[in-house]
């Protein structure tokens, strides 16, 4: 079951202890090394979800967590009955969403020694929400466990943090993640070279590179676009093809679940049927259709962060070369400080002898800036227009 948590040796671990304990005292007992609630942290695609069912299952399984019975299966496909999987695709969980997780956390386990619930996104959870979350962590059912995910400590309300024990995981070396998608997925170990160095560390999407040609493509044509901004015209065109691009994306992703959702609503009141009350379904319609709404916003932004994430590799690497940190010509392993994109060198420092350091930074500046104007809900379009003005360099 701990396989898939590469590099993370200190927190499996702390987890297997717990597991341990809990299974010697049978979950009745209370032991130092076993607490009522978790919470895991570490930089996004470490591997905190992994983590947290990982732990769900050893916690259930008599071999702790051997990763083969039915136990451990049925824990990591979502169907263990003991086990409460949440993970939204909204901005937010709600206060409602958190009482009802409360409300199954306050019952026995119906075959396994503990009721477990595993909130993937703790930190979308409102501060109403927080505050019910907090009542239930405050009078805990001697069964029950609460796995919260996170991308640190910070970003869970700290009355929610301080009644939690912590785990934190950090990032994989590139070297791990190759040899994952070596012997896991089979890739080949120059594929799974390059797609760990782009990656530096989110398993999943080192995973998506080394699988997809497709995601691979889509990553060099976002790191040709320093290159191409030349002119006011041509900022602006690339600002709306990459809001474009992620807006497909988005879409794509979402429109068969948009359409199955609105189908399984309609049919659950009764549309098309005798007797059935449109109107009276009309909030229920409503609800969806922001929830909706809702996600294909999270999922565009989710999709231009991964382009000012892939843009940034590109002028930390320039920086690297322009402070003498790295020779761009010399070829570095996996296991050396070297540049991301590597397969780039003459571009990179080209760029690196045509600017400053000091122009560099402003830049990757500028990057943070585009992220933190989207995370406050600017137009995406108009963060990016003037993201790549930041970004051209002056004639």
């Amino acid at each position: 079951m701990w396989a898939e948590l590469v590099g993370q040796d200190r927190a499996v671990a702390t987890l297997s202890a717990a597991a341990d304990a809990a299974r010697k005292t049978g979950g009745d007992t209370p032991h130092q090394a076993m607490t009522h609630a978790w919470l895991i942290t570490g930089p996004p695609g470490s591997g905190r979800s992994n983590a947290a069912r990982s732990f769900a299952a050893a916690l259930l399984c008599d071999r702790g967590g051997c990763g083969e019975c039915a136990i451990c299966r049925s824990v990591i496909s979502g169907a263990h009955p003991d086990v409460t999987l949440v993970r939204t695709e909204q901005l937010s969980i709600s206060v409602a969403e958190v009482r009802e997780l409360a409300l199954k956390a306050s019952m026995s386990p119906t075959v396994g020694r503990f009721q477990v619930i595993v909130v993937e996104d703790a930190d979308r959870i409102t501060d109403q929400g927080a505050d019910a979350l907090l009542k239930a962590l405050e009078e805990p059912p001697p069964r029950t466990v609460w796995l919260l995910c996170a991308p640190t400590a910070e970003d869970v309300i700290v009355t929610v943090r301080s009644r939690t024990r912590h785990v934190n995981l950090r990032t994989p070396l590139d070297s791990e993640v190759a040899r994952l998608l070596v012997e896991r997925d089979g890739v080949d170990p120059a594929v799974a070279a390059h797609a760990a160095r782009a990656a530096q560390g989110h398993i999943g999407r080192a995973r998506a590179l080394a699988r997809s040609d497709q995601a691979r493509a889509a990553r060099e044509q976002v790191l040709k676009i320093p290159g191409s901004l030349s002119s006011v015209g041509s900022c602006l065109r690339a600002a709306a093809d990459i809001v474009e691009v992620a807006t497909k994306d988005a879409e794509r992703r979402t429109g068969e679940i948009d359409a199955r959702e609105l189908a399984e609503l309609k049919e659950a009141l009764g549309y098309g049927t005798k007797g059935a009350r449109p109107k009276q379904a009309a909030a229920a319609l409503k609800e969806l259709e922001d929830q909706q709404k809702a996600r294909a916003k999270r999922l565009l932004r989710d999709a231009l962060d991964r382009v000012l994430t892939e843009l940034t590799t590109w002028y930390r690497d320039v920086l690297t070369v322009q402070v003498h940190a790295i020779d761009p010509s010399r070829e570095v392993s996996l296991q050396g400080f070297g540049l991301i994109n590597q397969e780039m060198s003459e571009r990179i420092a080209s760029q690196a002898r045509s600017s400053t350091a000091e122009q560099t930074l402003r830049k990757v500046d500028a990057i943070l800036a585009a992220r933190q104007a989207l995370e406050h809900s600017v137009a995406p379009l108009l963060a990016m227009e003037a993201l790549m003005l930041n970004l051209a360099d002056p004639d």
